[in-house]
């Protein structure tokens, strides 16, 4: 039986073919609106994906899903279990690989009165736990994985997509915000357990609203240290910056233009923390002012 979709997430829309019915619900329950059946859509499709269970007699056996975009299949098939977050992943991915209107950072990017905070950070890092406080605490949420940057400009295009929540902040997360909606877990992927947290209504509303970048954080969760800040230097900050963008050498000079812009006009900061209120006040008084 086929459950396919189409996800309308502005700047793109793609259609999901797909043969999981827990997939389909997962995705509808999250993005809501922006959820549409495909028997019902006939506009502009940017990505045209696939996810799909293994089948054959490894199936049998050993239950598999499968993403495919543009009939490549780019990542080693997962455990049937873990077919939502894989199709999560694949819309990442089939982004970074394809998409050159934009200079994109492996980031989040959280916004408040149009001034946009962007916040790259490695696995581990606390980023997500970070980014969905702040989405519930006065901040739009624009991106919890890449930051979209107009070439030449420290304009950001809001990608509004789920927050990917990881082991122990699954609980955490979802003790502080039981009114929100979450998708079902993955459980020992690469990444450990996983869950999407569906972003706010408020986000959606404003998903086509720009804002300018004005400063660059790069976020480290420390349990047992107090707020320490560190402001980077130009070369430290390209150095992590250029480190963070996904298709940096395939747009050569608009992308090191940009990069340069960001770090020569934004604060930039590093900054380890355990308290997210501590790092909203942060926010607030040093970067955005």
């Amino acid at each position: 039986m086929k459950y396919d979709f189409v996800l309308t997430l502005p700047p793109f829309t793609f259609a999901i073919k797909n043969s999981i019915k827990f997939v389909y619900d997962n995705a509808k329950r999250i993005y809501a609106d922006a959820f549409v059946d495909a028997s019902i859509h006939d506009d502009f499709i940017d990505f045209s994906v696939s996810i799909t269970d293994g089948g054959g007699l490894r199936g049998l056996v050993k239950p598999q899903a499968r993403f495919f975009c543009d009939d490549r299949e780019p990542f080693k098939p997962l455990d049937f279990s873990q077919a939502y977050a894989l199709l999560e992943w694949g819309m990442n991915w089939a982004v970074a690989a394809h998409e050159f209107s934009y200079v994109i950072i492996h980031s989040a990017v959280l916004a408040k009165d149009g001034k946009a905070v962007l916040f790259p950070a490695p696995p581990g890092s606390g980023k997500s736990t970070l980014t969905a406080y702040l989405s519930q605490n006065g901040w739009r949420l624009l991106s919890d994985e890449m930051a979209l940057i107009t070439p030449h400009t420290k304009t950001v295009t809001p990608f509004v997509r789920p927050i990917c929540l990881k082991n122990n902040s699954i609980d955490l997360v979802k003790s502080w915000y039981p009114e929100q909606r979450f998708s079902s877990i993955a459980r020992d992927t690469h990444k450990g357990d996983v869950v999407h947290m569906a972003p706010s209504k408020q986000a959606l509303a404003a998903n086509t609203e720009t804002a300018e970048i004005v400063g660059v954080v790069f976020p480290n969760y420390k349990p047992e240290t107090q707020l320490d800040i560190y402001q980077l230097n130009m070369v430290e900050a390209y150095m992590q910056l250029v480190d963070n963008a996904f298709n940096f050498i395939a747009l050569g000079e608009p992308a090191f233009d940009t990069v340069t812009q960001l770090i020569e006009n934004t604060k930039t900061f590093e900054i380890f923390y355990n308290d997210l209120q501590e790092v909203n006040a942060f926010l607030l008084e040093d970067v955005l002012t």
